[in-house]
């Protein structure tokens, strides 16, 4: 008679813990209501100062009053869109379909894609639309502190009214460039996806925290007492070993945005000595409320939130960003 089986139950969690591959990337978007907009940015981590600002929170006990905030610094150079991807229902969901590119592509994007010469006029009937995406480059060359200057090229989804008004918007923007006023103001709740700092091949007491064996233990310390029982016969999975710690993608839910301001007002936020790890902001810039993953210099993308509950704040009263030195004594 055969085995009974049945599908995994539960999550796996962060399973299995291994190296991210292409850096960031938005694996799923959610569904947004209002005109249509592009759902997504992407920016370079600098690092962290504080903020002195009113306290926006209804609820909290020190609303109303001047409270210190941590806030991390993400520049924002604009982004230029290359070309427009059509989607369409298929049997193992959204398929593309068409592409329609631009005609004045900057020659440094072919280092990543190849070149089209002989382009075909597309025709696309609406009714066979699912889905709108935009594809974007990123722009190295205009941030000093990035030593790659080869430009990063992912998609960002239109959301939002109708495929009508999406396909409308993605040709307006065809061959020009998005700024992030485009996707978010101050005051809103984002996502932020990015890949954490690496730390290479660890053991089990760094990777998953386990206690130290008794300092009388045969051998060592810093490893687990025993690998399981005899049956089932194998190791499993919950089994903590060595392994890679860190250069993991993860999704941080709704970071507010506190500030966004243009490169005419890089002095309000530059440090004495630039930031550490960085230097100096040279663009568009955004303030993002506490920590995010990655070290400096990282690309993060960020994205409409997938789990809002609470309500987007028209404006942050802010009095005082600190630009004292973070290089230490």
């Amino acid at each position: 008679m055969a085995t009974p089986h049945h599908s995994r139950r539960g999550s796996m969690a962060y399973y299995p813990r291994v190296r991210a591959k292409n850096g960031a990337d938005i694996r799923s978007w959610p569904e947004i209501e209002g005109k249509a907009k592009i759902q997504a940015f992407a920016g370079y981590k600098v690092g962290m100062t504080h903020i002195q600002m009113t306290d926006y929170r209804k609820n909290s006990v020190t609303a109303g009053k001047t409270i210190m905030a941590p806030v991390t610094v993400v520049e924002v150079p604009p982004l230029n869109v290359i070309a427009i991807r059509y989607y369409e229902e298929g049997d193992n969901g959204l398929q593309v379909f068409a592409e329609e590119r631009a005609e004045n592509i900057d020659k440094s994007v072919f280092r990543r894609i190849p070149e089209i010469k002989n382009k075909k006029e597309l025709k696309v009937e609406i009714k066979d639309v699912a889905d709108v995406r935009l594809i974007v480059h990123t722009n190295p060359k205009m941030v000093p502190s990035i030593p790659s200057k080869t430009p990063e090229i992912f998609e960002i989804r239109i959301g939002g009214s109708t495929i009508e008004d999406r396909i409308k918007l993605a040709k307006e923007k065809l061959g020009k460039e998005l700024i992030f006023s485009d996707f978010a103001s101050a005051g809103s709740f984002i996502d932020v996806i990015s890949v954490t700092k690496g730390k290479g091949f660890q053991g089990v007491v760094k990777r998953f925290g386990v206690k130290l064996l008794p300092r009388k233990n045969r051998k060592h310390r810093r490893m687990i007492g025993t690998l399981g029982p005899w049956h089932p016969d194998w190791v499993r999975n919950t089994v903590p070993q060595a392994g890679q710690v860190g250069f993991h993608q993860r999704t941080l839910h709704n970071i507010r945005v506190v500030k966004v301001d243009t490169k005419d007002h890089v002095d309000d936020i530059n440090v004495k000595g630039g930031f550490l790890n960085y230097g100096l902001v040279k663009n568009d810039y955004v303030l993002l409320y506490g920590s995010i993953s990655g070290p400096a210099k990282r690309l993060i993308k960020l994205r409409d939130p997938a789990r809002q509950t609470r309500p987007n704040v028209e404006n942050i009263d802010i009095t005082y960003i600190s630009k004292e030195s973070k290089q230490g004594d």
